[in-house]
């Protein structure tokens, strides 16, 4: 049993045994049967294999986190105050 791709007057594709095809029916490749079916966007979509999306390394930013903590209103003046006026803080620490 042989089997050829046919693809009818509308346009259609199939897969046939030599003996079924009829007069209409046009035989064609089968890589043109793969791309007119979809067949060949499926295996590149869905196949096996290969690596996942998104895997692998992760790109680095040119920001890091911001760290975040909360701290009362009189916490975050005296830490502003700080920054202005640069405070040495392991001076300040080591009295």
């Amino acid at each position: 049993m042989d089997y050829v791709f046919v693809k009818d007057s509308e346009g259609f594709v199939s897969k046939k045994i030599t003996t079924e095809v009829t007069s209409d029916e046009k035989i064609i490749t089968e890589k043109e049967y793969m791309k007119k079916s979809g067949l060949s966007f499926y295996e590149k979509k869905f196949g096996r294999g290969g690596p996942r999306e998104n895997a692998g390394r992760k790109q680095k930013f040119s920001q890091p986190l911001k760290f975040q903590i909360r701290v009362t209103e009189e916490e975050k003046e005296f830490i502003s105050y700080a920054r202005e006026h640069n405070f040495n803080y392991s001076s300040i620490m080591q009295k």
